[in-house]
């Protein structure tokens, strides 16, 4: 068989289109789908409130557990902090590790950071066991604190 150029380009795009909608697919499944009226928010610090440079914050959840990075229990996840995160990453996709985006994959409740001087966003964002934000992502209100 004698295949032209253009007809390897479209067996070639054909095999691309094929191999993306498998990966989609297969992304997709791994995302959990979030209970229903389950919410994320903040105890401590408050919107609005002056706050050291040290400070700890505390994380509040409604209507499911937490549980470990890497432990698959329906009805459960574990909290990432985003901080000054003007736009979220890909939520179909595992939550990127960095300096604006904390990960608790222990199942912590609470941690103590240090922010330099200045205004800053505090956002919660709960991760399933492989750090993918569930179906229906349960997600903070954004607060803002001032670091004096």
């Amino acid at each position: 068989m004698h295949l032209t150029i253009n007809s390897k380009k479209v067996i070639f795009g054909l095999a691309m289109g094929l191999l993306s909608l498998t990966a989609t697919a297969s992304t997709e499944s791994l995302i959990s789908k979030a209970p229903e009226g389950a919410k994320v928010y903040f105890i401590s610090p408050q919107d609005g409130e002056t706050v050291s440079k040290t400070v700890t914050v505390k994380f509040g959840l409604q209507g499911m557990g937490v549980a470990p990075a890497g432990i698959k229990k329906e009805g459960t996840g574990h909290h990432h902090l985003l901080i000054d995160v003007d736009t979220l990453p890909d939520i179909k996709l595992p939550l990127p590790a960095n300096d604006h985006i904390k990960h608790f994959g222990g199942g912590q409740t609470e941690t103590t950071i240090t922010l330099k001087p200045g205004k800053h966003t505090l956002q919660l964002l709960m991760g399933n066991y492989l750090h993918i934000p569930h179906d229906k992502p349960i997600i903070s209100e954004k607060i803002t604190i001032t670091v004096k």
